[in-house]
């Protein structure tokens, strides 16, 4: 009796191009998501180590501070600029709720006319001051620090912001192509087949080639929905229509955003203070005592500078995350409060816009979400590098292959078992 044999069933002409246009599209970005992936990796954890190599800084430890009270703004911008004498004016000021930490300077200066970072950014750096005594305790150069060439290298390949956010926009787009077809390519026949998508079956197995197989498919997959969205919300800085799409979807079909330019300074220029700024700081101190810390503009003229429609303050209340703030418009020259903007007060797709950047970096929840960020992020800068052995080895094997079959006589005719 003749034994029947079971031939592989070939793949679909879907299934076949899927994987010609996974496989072209890795080939050729696959060193550029390596790089932003990586970079990603790296700068998940950035706030956990600025807060522990700052933390003797991050803190005045002023002694009796109830004691004692905060100097005037514009005193403390006056002694840190006699201290340091930068060239260039401060730019803002973080303002903590906490009083026993210390408040944050900042010099930004934003040349448009500039092709790459580290002339597009003539200066970003920052000041930690004891806001009692006004006097500096450390000063720290974001613009070459270790995390900031990290994100720009993930945002533009050190190219300037406008148009380098493209040059990595543009692969990320191919990318999530990438992760569609890969969950196409991965998606089991049958009960059989999907015993083995979801597992490492590596007790018998030594063969490298499977086991880098494995690592590419399975990892690919248990990380594709993650890595969609973190894909997603990086688009959101490179391409306004993502940012219009994602509020448009999830604030219900609303196609325009809030605006509130028109409240503005109604009070005289003869109004306008050295306290006018401390005015303002007391009011918000006084709104969110609960909050983490908000950011008041020293009202300077910059490189970059652009109309201000109004004057606006960011509120921050959580430490670790940004989705959670208020904006609130005080008359610039009385230092009055016009208008309060609450998380409560905005739409789910308000909502969601403001948590885009902690989603994207995984901080929207914490440190779990952190956690889950970095490993994801790890193994999407594997994935280029175990689809192309992937690849490597099935060419290889090939060329193997054509070799021997040109060994063979003329007359050779290879035969299927019967």
């Amino acid at each position: 009796m003749k034994k029947k044999h079971h031939h592989k069933k070939k793949p679909s002409i879907f299934k076949k191009w899927t994987g010609k246009l996974h496989l072209w599209f890795g080939l050729s970005i696959g060193l550029i998501i390596f790089i932003v992936s990586i970079t990603g990796t790296l700068f998940v954890f950035k706030d956990e180590v600025e807060n522990f190599t700052r933390k003797d800084v991050i803190y005045h430890n002023e002694q009796n501070i109830a004691q004692k009270q905060i100097l005037p703004i514009r005193v403390l911008e006056k002694a840190v600029d006699a201290q340091l004498k930068e060239k260039y004016k401060i730019h803002w000021v973080n303002v903590p709720i906490d009083k026993k930490m210390s408040y944050q300077f900042y010099w930004y200066e934003h040349n448009t006319e500039a092709w790459n970072y580290f002339d597009e950014f003539p200066i970003y750096k920052v000041a930690y001051v004891n806001p009692y005594t006004g006097k500096v305790l450390r000063t720290y150069d974001e613009k070459n620090g270790f995390f900031s060439i990290v994100k720009s290298i993930h945002w533009s390949f050190l190219l300037k912001q406008d148009w380098g956010k493209y040059v990595v926009g543009i692969p990320v787009i191919i990318f999530i192509i990438m992760l569609i077809s890969g969950i196409i390519l991965w998606w089991p026949k049958n009960k059989s087949a999907r015993k083995q998508r979801f597992s490492f079956k590596w007790k018998n197995i030594k063969n490298w080639k499977r086991k880098n197989y494995d690592l590419h498919n399975i990892l690919g997959f248990y990380s594709s929905i993650f890595a969609l969205i973190f894909s997603i919300t990086g688009l959101f800085y490179a391409f306004f229509v993502v940012q219009a799409m994602i509020y448009f979807v999830f604030s219900g079909g609303n196609t325009v955003y809030p605006d509130f330019s028109h409240i503005t300074t109604k009070a005289p220029i003869e109004q306008r203070s050295e306290t006018t700024l401390d005015k303002v700081i007391h009011t918000v101190q006084a709104k969110y005592p609960n909050s983490f810390g908000f950011a008041i503009d020293l009202g300077h003229p910059h490189m970059d500078d652009h109309e201000h429609p109004n004057f606006s303050v960011f509120v921050k209340h959580l430490s670790y995350s940004y989705h959670k703030n208020s904006s609130l418009i005080f008359d610039e020259n009385s230092g009055e409060l016009l208008h309060t903007y609450n998380h409560e007060d905005k739409n789910f797709g308000e909502k969601t816009v403001a948590a885009n950047y902690d989603i994207h970096v995984g901080s929207i929840l914490g440190l779990p979400t952190k956690i889950i960020a970095f490993i994801v992020s790890l193994i999407c800068a594997s994935l280029p590098l175990t689809g192309f052995l992937v690849w490597w080895g099935r060419r290889k094997k090939t060329k193997k292959a054509i070799f021997f079959i040109n060994l063979l006589p003329r007359n050779y005719t290879i035969r299927k078992c019967q």
